[in-house]
């Protein structure tokens, strides 16, 4: 045993620590956490490195790391693997104040690993009341100015600095609507990707009635220097005062008052400090007589150029005649409601992802809507950095090449008050009965009630005007522009804004369609998860629908790091439980709560509050979820059994499996869903030592399973049916969408097979032989069932909605159907998932046919075209396609399986895949190569691997020459239906096989 590292062991194997982390984020601000979670990550070569002990060290200054001048914490030396979540242990912690800390850890020699990079972390105020820490800063509105009149508040304060230099400034601020904030002229911005980006509509979405978050921002540089502060923000109405917030406890029919509060912490390097904070009196003013003229979660933005104050935000500006400030009535209305530190990133606007104009076309104006030939641009490369001009009846359409969510940048040249107006849309109108416009022209009716319009007004500088809405955003891939005065439009670029800002998972093939898909996912995911999950970025809705999140939470954290991001929607959900659910125990179908609310039964949309912590646990390895929501789900659960007693049934399923091309009863729905939550509650107990509720729970799902067989599994005429058609379908079924309930209904069958719900092995081939025949739907299937859906749909087409397109592909590549899940994947005719990337999706559409160019768009009514609930195949992609599959009983794959499937169908060959797990870089990189089968793979440091590789020799699985059985450290545990088993120690391997 040694304390000390050793050379030899660096210089060979190059192993690290990294990836440090603070509550699931890099170097954050403002944690509010009295007992941090810290975790970090071992990079190594070596094969079959892992932890067996580390030491936490937390001080006050990065030289006081060292051993033996540590001044805050030292955990000493723990013998344990773990590298997750562990809890920071120490004295309280004090606010405002930035930790620094590292970890040394020691590996399967009982060697220390060279020294872990310098992380860090910064307290919040650790409050949650809105006046401990705040030194009296309270809500503050422009005095006099009624709710929804014309113009957004502007409101600045400037303040004389102390004698002496600043060492560092710290900006706390909140808003009762949104906010830009200003320091000193500077807009207040966020580190990303290196470099630097502005947020959009901080401080997000939340019940404000219950909570509301602040954001803590670094502003040394605005202020150092300078003799004076002045502090700024521009509000807008948010989520907090529109008709998106209808039906929520704190919409008012007035309209609500926006109010800015904010502390600006200054400390000098003398020790001495000074804050600035909101208040009402002679110090801060307000006008809303500037540019920005109306803004709307749902219909857009105006801005007036006309009407800039050039300076306002920085020192120096005369502010005498505007008019003065007076408290908000918040802390009366809601006193209860908690101002609390947001645990996340916010949504920001990313560069790297910004898109230009892949075409322009110019229509003219009159009667007909003509391209003119002069001024359209088709090649994109002369399309984004063309300049065109456009005069009073022309319509230029901007098509970005891709569906995204965020708002236009554009730079103009034109007379002042000339008004330019950029209606963002998803489609372009084609000729049939559906389009709500000329052929060409932008597609706009999906939008339904909302506006969705950025105006900007010219003040006439010849130099050019250049504009980004910041107060609201849109889903779009085209833009349409039009003009009362000829102007020149000179760039225009789609601004992506996102929460999900990393990155951390891949599957790439040689399947150019099965890749546009992958892409769509991906897409949509961006859109939608924009401080909240939500359905659909574009039209007048934009909320956060709890099934949509559930189905696809698995999906969203191989992809993206949205840990935090769906910690934090589950803390909303819980508050919405508790307002909005039935008895304050009902987990509601949307959150926040918002202009869709009400107390109905909606079984797999209420289970996102037990299935989003279950996910995040085995997607993180991290329980603390489990633990913060466990009074709530067991309130969920008691709930149910409290309505439906000893029948074993679920709450009821208003929206059954929506928009399904086969209608399952959603009675049935209801069912399953609750012997799910069941189960799933199950195995949280057992996690989290709660042993009796563990028993009580699989008690519980037994009873169910029980109750459903008996309702549902008929055997009448020595024939096994699922009851599927057994009660009601949905009581609202959007048009186009099938009404009519049918027996062995493909998600039925899903959920069946799923969970288990049945008695015997022979009931089990039986329900598979049923479920492969619905969707082979060949001619015998059709002539058997001549009444169902199915008869007017292709061969290999799924017919599942919502609560079974993430059920599908996994349960036929868990019954031995790999080829049937490959077919249905490559399908292309309706209803597939690449019959939208066969009519040019760019994102994944609500319904399976929102458009096809034979016979147009989908009903107007229900009608997303960026709505990524289908997207959740993507989790089949990781786990059975690339093979990067999860053990539940190793949660945040500290153990996990490299279990690759190959494409009998022979379309896709070769597939790469990865993701970073809370260890490191998992990797599964396959290619079939005539009968030899290539397999590149990664298992981190700290974690292993059960490999299943296709072959038809086990002997002949080897790594170069050598067989991987004889391979040191890994172990060979046998061969069946031509697949190799071995267990793996972490490492890097290069393996091949023979294939028959």
């Amino acid at each position: 045993m040694t304390d000390g590292v050793d050379s030899a062991n660096t210089a060979a194997d190059r192993t690290a620590v990294e990836g440090l982390t603070v509550e699931h984020r890099i170097n954050p601000l403002g944690v509010d956490a009295a007992h941090p979670r810290f975790g970090w990550r071992t990079a190594s070569r070596v094969r079959g490195r892992r932890q067996t002990a580390y030491r936490l060290l937390v001080a006050s200054t990065p030289d006081r790391l060292a051993d033996g001048r540590v001044d805050v914490w030292d955990s000493g030396r723990v013998d344990s693997a773990d590298s997750v979540a562990v809890r920071y242990a120490g004295p309280g912690l004090h606010a405002s104040t930035r930790y620094h800390w590292t970890v040394q850890v020691w590996d399967e020699n009982d060697r220390r690993l060279p020294e872990a990079p310098t992380a860090r972390f910064e307290t919040g105020l650790l409050s949650t009341d809105g006046v401990t820490g705040w030194d009296g800063a309270q809500w503050i509105s422009m005095a006099g100015k009624a709710p929804n009149s014309a113009g957004s508040p502007l409101l600045r304060r400037q303040t004389a600095l102390k004698a002496g230099r600043v060492r560092e400034a710290r900006l706390y601020v909140s808003a009762l609507g949104v906010y830009d904030a200003h320091v000193n002229g500077r807009r207040v911005s966020v580190t990303q990707d290196g470099g630097t980006t502005h947020e959009l509509l901080t401080p997000g979405w939340t019940n404000y009635d219950t909570t509301v978050s602040y954001f803590t921002y670094d502003v040394t540089g605005p202020v150092v220097g300078e003799p004076q502060v002045t502090l700024a923000a521009v509000l807008g109405n948010g989520w907090f005062n529109g008709r998106i917030s209808d039906n929520s406890v704190y919409h008012s029919e007035e309209g609500n008052r926006l109010a800015l509060k904010a502390k600006l912490l200054i400390r000098y390097e003398d020790g001495s400090t000074q804050t600035v904070v909101t208040a009402p009196g002679d110090d801060w003013r307000a006008t809303d007589t500037g540019p920005y003229r109306a803004d709307d979660i749902y219909d857009g933005q105006t801005y007036d150029a006309r009407r800039e104050l050039p300076g306002w935000t920085a020192n120096g500006f005369d502010a005498s005649a505007w008019s003065g400030v007076e408290e908000h009535d918040f802390t009366t209305r809601f006193p209860e409601s908690r101002l609390v530190a947001y645990p996340g990133e916010s949504a920001r606007l990313m560069p790297a992802w910004d898109r230009g104009p892949r075409s322009i076309t110019v229509y003219t104006g009159g009667g007909d809507f003509v391209p003119d030939p002069v001024r359209t641009v088709t090649d994109p490369t002369r399309a984004a950095t063309t300049h065109t001009t456009l005069h009073p009846g022309d319509t230029a359409v901007i098509d970005l090449g891709q569906n995204l969510v965020g708002v236009p940048r554009y730079t103009l040249r034109g007379p002042a008050g000339a008004e330019v107006a950029f209606a963002p849309g998803e489609m372009l109108n084609d000729t049939s009965a559906g389009a709500d416009g000329p052929e060409g022209s932008v597609y706009r009716a999906n939008l339904r009630t909302a506006k969705a319009t950025s105006t900007y007004i010219l003040k006439g500088d010849p130099k050019g005007e250049t504009h980004q809405d910041s107060l609201t955003f849109y889903g779009f891939r085209y833009v349409s522009v039009t003009t009362t005065a000829t102007v020149t439009l000179t760039e225009l670029t789609g601004r992506v804004a996102t929460s999900a800002l990393r990155d951390i998972g891949t599957v790439e093939t040689d399947d150019a369609d099965v890749n546009q898909l992958i892409s769509n996912v991906r897409w949509g995911q961006r859109g939608n998860y924009v401080w909240v999950p939500t359905d659909c970025p574009q039209r007048d809705e934009r909320c956060g629908w709890t099934g949509d999140t559930q189905l696809f939470s698995h999906t969203g954290l191989y992809n993206t790091d949205a840990v935090a991001f769906l910690s934090h929607f589950q803390d909303i959900l819980i508050d919405s439980q508790r307002t909005y659910g039935a008895d304050g125990a009902q987990f509601t179908w949307i959150a926040p709560g918002a202009r869709y609310n009400e107390q109905v039964p909606a079984s797999g949309w209420a289970d996102c509050g037990v299935v989003v912590p279950w996910t995040v646990w085995q997607m993180s390895g991290d329980t603390t979820l489990v633990d913060r929501s466990w009074e709530a789900m067991t309130a969920y659960m008691d709930w149910i059994r409290a309505r439906t007693g000893d029948t074993y049934a679920g709450q009821g399923a208003i929206f059954g499996d929506w928009l399904a091309f086969q209608v399952t009863s959603t009675q049935l729905i209801s069912d399953v869903y609750y012997g799910y939550s069941a189960r799933l509650m199950a195995d949280m107990a057992r996690a989290t030592g709660r042993t009796g509720e563990a028993h009580a729970y699989e008690e519980l799902f037994a009873h169910i399973k029980r109750a459903f067989i008996t309702t549902y599994l008929s055997t009448e005429g020595g024939r096994l049916t699922v009851r599927s058609s057994l009660g009601s379908p949905p009581p609202w079924t959007p048009g186009g969408s099938p009404t009519q309930t049918e027996d062995d209904s493909q998600t039925a069958l899903l959920w069946v097979l799923k969970l288990g719900l049945y008695d015997t092995e022979v009931q089990r081939r039986a329900l598979v032989e049923l479920l492969v025949q619905n969707i082979r739907n060949d001619a015998a299937y059709k002539a058997a069932h001549p009444d169902s859906t199915r008869v007017g749909h292709a061969e290999n087409t799924l017919s599942v909605g919502f609560l079974g397109v993430n059920v599908l592909a996994p349960v036929l590549t868990e019954e031995g159907q790999v080829e049937l899940a490959y077919k249905v994947l490559h399908q292309d005719a309706m209803p597939s998932w690449l019959y939208s990337v066969k009519n040019g999706a760019t994102t994944v559409w609500e319904r399976w046919n929102s458009y096809a160019k034979e016979e147009g768009f989908g009903p107007v009514e229900m009608n997303s075209f960026n709505h990524y609930s289908y997207g959740a195949i993507m989790e089949w992609m990781y786990e059975s396609m690339a093979g990067i599959a999860k053990d539940p009983a190793h949660p945040g794959f500290k153990h996990f399986y490299l279990r690759p499937h190959l494409d009998p169908t022979g379309r896709i060959t070769r597939v790469s895949g990865s993701h970073r797990s809370p260890y490191g870089e998992i990797v599964s990189e396959w290619a079939v190569r005539e009968s030899e089968f290539g397999h590149r793979v990664a298992v981190p440091a700290n974690s292993t691997a059960t490999l299943r590789i296709p072959t038809s020799d086990p002997d002949s699985v080897r790594e170069s020459r050598t067989p991987l059985s004889r391979v040191k450290g890994v172990k060979y545990l046998g061969f069946e239906d031509g697949t190799a088993s071995f267990e793996l120690p972490s490492g890097r391997y290069e393996l091949t096989s023979a294939l028959a």
